[in-house]
């Protein structure tokens, strides 16, 4: 296996859109260098968009650099603009370090995410008050692993309460 890919040759691994808020396109490196321990991909969200819910993570830090395009993150109840060159570090951890990137320019968002695959893993969405539970970490081999649930909503999917309406008016507000 060769231990070094190119931004130009990585696969686009996951394209992902939902209602009139969520979409992006997914380059991931580390499924196809076959690292286990930590993921690393480049995402790219089109104008006015998100590419996740607003949402925390209780075993695993992210971190994003800033490629191209500006935007805002959403970070637990605080909004930061962010632009080529930020490096953005969200801990593991409750609510407060929940976070979202929202592009707010005219151009493609793109940004390199990093992340640790601990499991279990448990995945708050304030937005939306989901929880998600992974027994193995995000890319590991086998059947789907998350099962997302509310029991007072009895929600059982990713998108469920996920209207947009944060990013909207995150939109509204720059």
């Amino acid at each position: 296996m060769k231990p070094i890919v190119n931004i130009a040759d990585a696969p686009v691994s996951h394209l992902l859109a939902h209602g009139d808020i969520f979409e992006m396109r997914m380059a991931s490196f580390s499924d196809e260098l076959g690292a286990t321990r930590i993921g690393a991909n480049l995402t790219t969200v089109p104008p006015g968009k998100a590419a996740f819910p607003f949402h925390h993570h209780y075993a695993n830090e992210e971190h994003f650099f800033v490629v191209r395009g500006n935007g805002l993150l959403r970070f637990g109840e605080t909004v930061h603009a962010v632009r080529p060159g930020d490096y953005i570090v969200a801990p593991a951890g409750g609510p407060e370090f929940a976070h979202q990137l929202v592009n707010t320019g005219n151009e493609d968002l793109v940004y390199l995410g990093l992340s640790t695959r601990n499991a279990p893993e448990v995945v708050g969405y304030p937005d939306s008050g989901k929880t998600s539970v992974a027994a193995v970490p995000y890319g590991a081999p086998g059947p789907a692993r998350f099962v997302v649930a509310d029991d007072q909503r009895g929600t059982t999917d990713y998108w469920d309460g996920e209207d947009g309406k944060a990013v909207r008016d995150t939109l509204n507000k720059k």
